[in-house]
C-alpha cells in the first residue's frame, strides 16, 4: 500500500515538474519571438529614418523629383494636405512643384519622427513633425505628418501621407 502511495506522489511530482518545464518553455519561446519582432521593427524604423534623411537632403538640394522618389509611383498613392485628399504620384509631384516653385520657397526642411509602429502587410506608421526654415519674407512653416511606409518590390515607399 505504501509503495502505491509513493508511486502516486512521485507521478504527481513528475507531472507538476513537466507542467512547469512546459510552461516555462512556452513563455521563453513567446518572449524570444516578441524580442525578435521588436528588433526587426526597430531595424526597419532605423532604415525608414535613413530614407527620410535622404529625402530631406533631396529637398534641401532643391530637387523635388528626387524627393518624390521615396513615394509610391502609383495612382493609388494618397496625399492629404491643406487642400484636402489627392490621389496619385503624378498629382502629388505637380502639387509640390506648384507650391514650391523655387529653392527659396522650398527653404530648409527638417523632420522629427515622434514614433514608428509596425503594421500588418510589411507596413509602418510614422508620426512626426516637419519644419521649413525660410527667409523672413516667406516665413517659416511647420506642421505634423502621418506616413505609411510599405515595402513594395523590395523597396520602402510612402503609400500614404497626411501632412498638415
Amino acid at each position: 500500500m505504501k509503495l502505491i502511495k509513493k508511486k502516486k506522489i512521485l507521478t504527481k511530482n513528475k507531472i507538476s515538474r513537466l507542467k512547469l518545464i512546459l510552461s516555462t518553455s512556452i513563455l521563453l519561446f513567446i518572449i524570444q519571438c516578441s524580442t525578435k519582432i521588436n528588433n526587426e521593427n526597430r531595424d526597419t524604423c532605423t532604415i525608414i529614418d535613413k530614407l527620410m534623411d535622404n529625402q530631406i537632403t533631396s529637398w534641401n538640394n532643391g530637387d523635388i523629383d528626387a524627393y518624390m522618389e521615396f513615394y509610391w509611383k502609383s495612382d493609388s498613392l494618397q496625399f492629404i494636405g491643406s487642400k484636402g485628399l489627392t490621389y496619385g504620384w503624378d498629382t502629388t509631384l505637380i502639387n509640390y512643384k506648384n507650391a514650391y516653385s523655387s529653392k527659396e520657397e522650398m527653404g530648409e526642411l527638417s523632420f522629427e519622427n515622434l514614433n514608428c509602429k509596425g503594421l500588418e502587410n510589411n507596413s509602418f506608421l510614422i508620426n512626426g513633425k516637419w519644419h521649413l526654415k525660410r527667409n523672413e519674407k516667406l516665413k517659416d512653416k511647420e506642421g505634423y505628418y502621418t506616413l505609411i511606409w510599405k515595402k513594395i518590390d523590395g523597396q520602402w515607399k510612402i503609400i500614404y501621407d497626411h501632412s498638415s
